[in-house]
């Protein structure tokens, strides 16, 4: 189900906690937010519709992936830059690396390990900012 996009600063300071196979439907509203909203979105954390779990999904090319519980385990290349957010006004400087790797479960809780580089993992670290209640 398509949800209303969270715009609570307060709310999306707060540290999100890990996700269970009973949060199966929190994964599937956010899939489903995120495809309602490909026009101005590349991704989305679950604050982002009101709920405090760690649960990404990032757009990439003509598809979308799901990240439960995702930690960055090793980043290289930092650079200054800045992002807009679907959840605030304007646009905000940041720290990002050009190539990371993280632990995470699919979403059919599944233990995984990618590494990504370039916009993929920038929007990766993005979403998992917004689960540790980083408001750029």
């Amino acid at each position: 189900m398509v949800k209303k996009i969270m715009r609570d600063p307060l709310f999306l300071a707060q540290k999100s906690v890990d996700t269970t196979e009973a949060d199966k439907q929190v994964v599937i509203d956010l899939i489903d937010t995120l495809r309602a909203n490909l026009d101005r979105c590349v991704g989305m954390a679950a604050n982002m519709i009101g709920v405090k779990k760690n649960i990404i999904v990032v757009a990439a090319g003509l598809f979308q992936f799901v990240m439960v519980n995702p930690v960055i385990t090793k980043k290289s290349g930092a650079y200054q830059t800045e992002e807009g957010c679907l959840s605030l006004e304007g646009v905000r400087p940041c720290t990002r690396y050009k190539e990371i790797e993280v632990d995470y479960y699919d979403e059919n809780f599944k233990r995984q390990h990618g590494k990504y580089s370039g916009w993929t993992a920038q929007i990766i670290q993005h979403e998992i900012d917004h689960c540790n209640g980083i408001v750029i």
